[in-house]
């Protein structure tokens, strides 16, 4: 070989070398500047001052996208993206790498290069024409994209390349942090390591002696595979998850990540006691270990759980001992997880991760009372199961009205079940929520509680229609869907106030009952809704997969759940109603949510009847319809319905009708929506102004005041807050603005209870 042909072949490796070095700079995908908001004219332009724009990987858009490949969501009509790309030589046969869903015009260094109409479901290659191929030169190049959408998918995704050599695309990056919005509630804004959730967390069965141990609390993310946390990566506030804005730290755990806590505290072992550490929630399989021992370990992330950590007291050095927890949460497959979702749109919100509620401590003796069953009669007649851990002792119970003992019983062990006769038995309900305080001791172990003596049940009115009864009189139950989100601890209430501050708007807006959907609340939310007299219907945390949403269709059908997912699921169902029964307020079990994780219909529907006589259970409510449970339950949006023409050859002469969801009508406030850039949304589209909003809900209440003529016996009318990108809320998702005043939502609703 000459010396001119090698001087010729190494410029040609030079060359490749550069287009192949431009092509893995490419592709290592660099972030780009965006904007969802129309930006000024010149935006495409080299200059342009972008410094107000987000950041985020591409593609973006909605990772269902068919073909797509989303790091960053997307779900406005418009996106504005800008980049810059540094090439070491123009690439010989300059080509655009392009996904778009729908329309799209790319400018290269402040000139139009292409446009594209439509929409594609694959990737695909577009060579640049002559003129579009000149404005590319070595060294940095702007490259800008306006993306249009209207419906259906969407995505963006843009890439230089060499036509003659494309390369594969990269996974798509995954996010690190959730959305962070800025707002929050008044409450939030007061939180504080000091203050965070002071209160006593199990107000059916109180002790004096416990120590809170909320607050600053150490965490580390790590590897799935890691056996340790070598080192921590800053401090959370405990008991907020870590993405929510309350924790301080606001990332997300993904399904290959391990969460880790440690907190340091002190407590005194004793002969005489026993020590119990509680959570009070916790996402979703977690182990803990105190001063090197393990303690204990808990999978499913919504119910209270406690360890005896008794014998690991006594490991601790100077009486300091050191708590380290670990976290598993995937968000995914069978796990009961509700709204949470690894990438939130439309109904699904942020992943709540890892310690949620309310960690603490208590000292019980040897023998001390676990939990306790309640069952009440309206003629006076209580009975109370007692599970009891040790060795037997004495027990006797005392119940007492406005602090005067009115029955006491005693028994030489806690036995089967003990009863009690309250003479001339005031009824609870809620125009009257009569509560008894109760104390029971066994042996040396002394705890308060409380009860309300009312019966739930269900009656045939003159016309043969089914209704809901309280007490042996019936009563129409209207309260909304109630999701217990928030802009600032997503899972967790900021505080008890906050938590409180709902329910007593919604008592003050004529509502007598609160669908509590898809969310077990803290033990104090039941607690309250006792003291002030609103009936809940309580759902179950769903999981998936499902089956084809038939809804009350005949021939329904069930998904196939494997025996280790579905045994969960009766496992937390079960936990769910031995920790919830003793409440009043509770009147209805909802096992199933539309036809979200429906498995096995009518076995659950029957288990759950014959586990808990005392309340109505409604099967699935604007599920698929199988005979099981007492009520048959129809979703419809915007305005309620109920399709009376499938009662056929009696389908539903045993059940009671009702309208399990309805309304749902947007109204957006602005300063108060959590993403002012996403498509904030809300059922039958937005009103043109909030006089055409009271209009549509007034019609709403207006046509459920006609179905309950023809027989349908409760409506839920969605919902009580705006929820990320859901504007449907009686009030905004931070709670500081009201779109109905409570006063004039009860006048409208009086018609109702006629």
């Amino acid at each position: 070989m000459t010396v001119r042909h090698l001087l010729c072949f190494a410029a040609l490796l030079a060359a490749a070398f550069a287009v192949a070095c431009e092509t893995r700079a490419e592709f290592a995908d660099p972030a780009w500047q965006y904007t969802t908001k129309a930006p000024d004219a010149g935006w495409e332009k080299p200059g342009f001052d972008a410094s107000g724009w987000k950041t985020g990987f591409g593609g973006f858009g909605d990772p269902s996208t068919p073909g797509s490949r989303v790091s960053t969501t997307w779900y406005t009509p418009e996106i504005w993206l800008r980049r810059t790309i540094t090439l070491d030589a123009v690439p010989a046969e300059p080509a655009l790498l392009i996904h778009h869903d729908e329309d799209a015009d790319v400018f290269i260094n402040g000139e139009k290069a292409a446009t594209f109409a439509g929409f594609i479901t694959e990737f695909q290659l577009h060579k640049l024409d002559t003129a579009a191929a000149k404005l590319l030169k070595a060294g940095e190049n702007l490259i800008a994209v306006h993306c249009r959408q209207t419906g259906g998918g969407q995505s963006i995704d843009v890439h230089i390349v060499d036509a003659a050599a494309v390369p594969k695309l990269p996974k798509p990056k995954r996010p690190e942090q959730p959305f962070v919005s800025e707002l929050i509630t008044a409450w939030g804004e007061k939180v504080t390591p000091e203050n965070a959730w002071r209160e006593y967390p199990r107000p059916q069965l109180v002790r004096e002696n416990w120590t809170n141990l909320n607050g600053t609390w150490n965490y580390a993310i790590t590897p799935i595979s890691a056996d340790a946390a070598k080192e921590w990566d800053g401090d959370i506030l405990v008991p907020f998850a870590v993405e929510s804005k309350l924790s301080g730290v606001q990332r997300l755990l993904h399904d290959d990540q391990a969460l880790w806590y440690s907190k340091t505290f002190t407590a005194t072992p004793s002969a005489a006691h026993r020590t119990l550490l509680h959570f009070e929630a916790c996402d979703y399989a977690m182990k803990a270990w105190l001063n090197g021992v393990h303690i204990g370990s808990h999978v499913g992330g919504n119910l209270p759980f406690a360890f005896d950590i008794t014998d690991a007291l006594a490991a601790a050095e100077n009486g300091l001992s050191e708590l380290i927890v670990r976290v598993e949460d995937a968000t995914g497959d069978y796990q009961l997880r509700g709204k949470q979702n690894v990438r939130p749109h439309g109904i699904f919100y942020t992943q709540v991760s890892g310690i949620y509620g309310t960690v603490w401590l208590e000292q019980v003796p040897q023998t001390y009372l676990r939990d306790i069953g309640i069952d009440t009669r309206c003629d006076g007649t209580v009975t109370f199961t007692l599970d009891v851990e040790g060795p037997q002792q004495e027990v006797e119970i005392a119940a007492a009205l406005n602090g005067k003992t009115v029955a006491v019983a005693e028994a030489a062990t806690a036995g089967e079940s003990i009863q009690l006769t309250i003479p001339e038995p005031k009824l609870w309900s809620p125009d009257s929520p009569t509560l008894y305080d109760l104390t029971i001791r066994v042996g040396d172990d002394r705890v308060t509680s409380y009860f309300g003596i009312r019966e739930v049940g269900r009656e045939q009115d003159a016309e043969g229609h089914w209704r809901l009864t309280l007490n042996g009189e019936p009563i129409f139950h209207f309260g909304p869907l109630d999701q217990g989100w928030w802009p600032d601890g997503l899972l967790t209430p900021p505080s008890d106030e906050a938590m409180r501050w709902d329910v007593d708007y919604l008592k003050a807006a004529g509502f007598n009952m609160i669908r509590k959907h898809i969310k077990v609340e803290p033990r104090r939310f039941y607690a309250y809704c006792d003291q002030i007299g609103m009936l809940l219907w309580q759902d179950q945390v769903a999981g998936f997969p499902n089956p084809p949403w038939t809804r009350l269709d005949p021939n329904p059908t069930d998904v196939e759940w494997p025996e280790e997912a579905r045994a969960q699921f009766m496992d937390e169902l079960d936990t769910m109603i031995t920790q919830l029964d003793t409440h009043p307020s509770i009147a209805v079990w909802v096992p199933f949510n539309e036809a979200w994780g429906q498995h096995r219909t009518v076995e659950v529907g029957e288990w759950t009847v014959a586990r808990d006589p005392s309340r109505i259970v409604n099967i699935a409510s604007g599920g698929n319809f199988w005979p099981a449970g007492h009520i048959v339950d129809e979703h419809r949006y915007p305005h309620p319905g109920f399709p009376f023409h499938l009662d056929t050859n009696g389908r539903f002469d045993d059940f009671i009708k009702v309208v399990g969801e309805f309304g749902g009508h947007g109204l957006p406030v602005q300063g108060h929506l959590w993403d002012n850039s996403t498509r904030n949304w809300g059922y039958g589209g937005l009103p043109k102004n909030k006089a055409e909003y009271l209009e549509r809900y007034r019609e709403s209440i207006r046509r459920l005041v006609e179905l309950k003529g023809r027989g349908i016996a409760a409506g839920v009318y969605t919902q009580t807050s705006d929820v990320e990108g859901e504007i449907n809320g009686l009030v905004t998702y931070d709670r500081a603005e009201i779109k109905i005043p409570a006063k004039q939502l009860k006048k409208m609703h009086e018609q109702l209870y006629k």
